[in-house]
C-alpha cells in the first residue's frame, strides 16, 4: 500500500536586519560600528552564546562593493537591493523566539525574526521499488510533459529549432541534495557549486532529471538537455544565502530554480502536512536575495508552494512580528515584486500513468492560488529521475520514478520551457530576455487553465506553457 510522505522542515534561521544608518559592521570581536553604541548588542548576544555574521557572506565592503557593479548594469526599474544590512545569527536551540525578540528591542535592529524551517514542495507516495532490468529501458514515452500541447508545453518542437535544447545556457537549482552520478545525468551537469549536497538526494535528482536528463537511449530526457545544471545546497547555508551566491555565478539570462516552501501564517498547529506552506518570497531576506538576482538578469523561478493557500487572502498583508518596518507584501501587486516566476501545480491529462487527478490543467486541491501565481506545470505523473517507483533496485543511480509530483514537478518543467526560449535566442543571436518580458509572455496565452468542482479557474494557478507559440512570441521581442 502506498504510504503518503511530507518531507521533514529545516532548520530554522534567525535573520536580523540593523538599521542602515547604524553602519554597523561585524568582526572577530564581534559587532562594530564608527558611529553607534554597540556594546548592548553584543552583550546580548554573548548572554546567549551566539555569532553573527552577514548574510550574504562577503565582507561588509566587498557587499557593497559587488552591489555598486550589479547596480550598475541593472534596469532603471530593477533596484539593488541593500544586503549589507542582513545577518544571520546562530544560537543555541531553543532560544531563536526569545533571543529575536531581545534583539527587536534594541534601537539600532529594524528587524529580527525567525524563519521556519524549508522543506521541498512535494507530496509523494512512498512506493515498493521495482527491482531494476539489465538494461534501462526507454521511459521518455512516459513524459507526456514533453509532448505536443496543451497536453505537454511541446518540448520535442522545441528541440527542432536551434538553441531549443538550451544551449548556452545555466541553471542552478537551489535546494538540499542531488545525486548528479545518476546514469542519465552524466552530460551537461555542474555539480554541486554552493553548499553540500546532505539528506536524501531523490528530489534534486527528479529536479535535474525534468531539466536535463541526457539524450540517449534509455531512461528519460530533459526538457534542455544541452542547458548547464547546477545545485546550491540549502543544506549547509541559509536559504536567502545559497540563492545570492548562485545568483553571483551565473550570467543574465540564466535561470535559478528554487525547490523550498515554508510554514506560512495559516499553518495550523499541530501541523497538517504542507497546509499552509508558501512561496519563500514572502520573508523579506529571500525577498532580497531574488530581487538581486533578478536585478543582475537572472530569470528566478520560484515555487508557489502545496499549501492549499490563496496567496490573495488579506492575511499575508499583516505584517509579523519581528519583520522591517518597510516590509509590504509581495504577494499583493500594488506592492513591489520580487520579479521571479511564480508556478502553481495544474492537474496532467486524465489516463496518465492509468490515474485521473481532474481536467487537464485545472488546480491541484494542494497547490497555492492567486494573482502572483504566474503559470503552472505538471504537480502529478512527472516521469524523471530518483526514487525508484519505476525503477529501483540496490544501485540509486538506476532510480527513475512516474509519480514526481507538486509545485516540485511543476517548477523545472516551467524553468525548462524559459531555458528553451533563451536557448534559442542566444542561437538566434539575439540578446536574453530579461526576468521582465519572461513573466507576461507565460502569463498569458500558452494553454490556459481549466475549471475543476470545487477548484475554478479564477483560483489561478495560469497557462501551461506552450513552446510551439512561446518560441515565435519570444523570437520578436527586441
Amino acid at each position: 500500500m502506498a504510504e503518503l510522505v511530507t518531507p521533514p522542515l529545516g532548520e530554522p534561521e534567525l535573520i536580523v536586519v540593523f538599521k542602515a544608518d547604524s553602519n554597523i559592521h561585524s568582526s572577530s570581536r564581534g559587532l562594530e560600528s564608527p558611529a553607534s553604541d554597540v556594546s548592548t548588542l553584543n552583550g546580548i548576544l554573548d548572554q546567549y552564546g551566539c555569532s553573527i555574521k552577514p548574510l550574504f557572506g562577503l565582507s561588509e565592503d566587498r557587499l557593497r562593493r559587488q552591489q555598486t557593479e550589479v547596480a550598475a548594469s541593472a534596469p532603471d526599474d530593477e533596484p539593488v537591493p541593500d544586503l549589507n544590512t542582513f545577518y544571520q545569527v546562530t544560537a543555541p536551540s531553543g532560544t531563536l523566539e526569545l533571543l529575536a525578540e531581545r534583539l527587536n528591542s534594541e534601537d539600532l535592529v529594524d528587524a529580527a525574526y525567525v524563519k521556519p524551517g524549508g522543506a521541498p514542495p512535494h507530496t509523494f507516495d512512498q512506493l515498493t521499488p521495482e527491482d531494476a532490468p539489465a538494461m534501462t529501458p526507454d521511459f521518455s514515452a512516459n513524459q507526456g510533459y514533453l509532448g505536443v500541447a496543451p497536453a505537454g508545453i511541446d518540448a520535442r518542437f522545441a528541440w527542432t529549432r536551434p538553441g531549443g535544447g538550451g544551449k548556452g545556457v545555466r541553471v542552478i537549482d537551489c535546494e538540499w541534495a542531488w545525486r548528479f552520478t545518476h546514469e542519465d545525468l552524466l552530460v551537461n551537469q555542474g555539480g554541486v557549486v554552493a553548499g553540500s549536497s546532505v539528506g536524501d538526494s531523490n528530489h534534486g535528482t527528479a529536479v535535474v532529471g525534468v531539466l536535463s536528463g541526457d539524450r540517449n537511449t534509455y531512461g528519460i530526457l530533459g526538457i534542455v538537455p544541452d542547458a548547464t545544471i547546477g545545485a546550491s545546497s540549502f543544506a549547509t547555508q541559509a536559504t536567502a544565502t545559497a540563492i545570492k551566491v548562485a545568483a553571483d555565478k551565473l550570467w543574465p539570462g540564466d535561470l535559478i530554480l528554487l525547490e523550498i516552501h515554508r510554514p506560512g501564517p495559516r499553518t495550523p498547529n499541530p501541523p497538517q502536512g504542507q497546509l499552509g506552506y508558501i512561496a519563500i518570497e514572502w520573508w523579506p531576506d529571500d525577498f532580497a536575495a531574488i530581487r538581486y538576482a533578478v536585478a543582475k538578469g537572472i530569470t528566478v523561478v520560484e515555487a508557489a508552494g502545496n499549501g492549499s493557500q490563496n496567496l490573495d487572502d488579506p492575511i499575508y498583508n499583516i505584517r509579523p512580528v519581528g519583520f522591517p518596518s518597510t516590509w509590504q507584501n509581495p504577494f499583493n501587486a500594488a506592492n513591489p515584486s520580487s520579479g521571479a516566476v511564480v508556478v502553481g501545480a495544474g492537474a496532467p491529462p486524465p489516463g496518465t500513468h492509468g490515474r485521473d487527478w481532474g481536467p487537464d490543467r485545472s488546480r491541484l486541491g494542494f497547490s497555492n492560488w492567486g494573482n502572483r501565481v504566474d503559470c503552472q506545470g505538471w504537480g502529478r505523473e512527472v516521469t524523471s529521475t530518483g526514487y525508484g517507483d519505476l525503477q529501483g533496485g540496490a544501485d540509486p543511480d538506476l532510480h527513475y520514478t512516474n509519480i514526481f509530483s507538486g509545485t516540485s514537478s511543476a517548477s523545472p518543467i516551467v524553468t525548462g520551457a524559459i531555458a528553451s526560449v533563451q536557448g534559442c535566442r542566444r542561437e538566434a543571436g539575439k540578446r536574453h530576455l530579461n526576468p521582465a518580458q519572461i513573466r507576461p509572455l507565460l502569463r498569458t496565452g500558452n494553454s490556459p487553465q481549466q475549471d475543476a468542482p470545487g477548484r475554478p479557474a479564477t483560483q489561478r494557478i495560469g497557462p501551461r506553457p506552450n513552446l510551439r507559440t512561446l518560441i515565435p512570441a519570444a523570437m520578436l521581442l527586441p
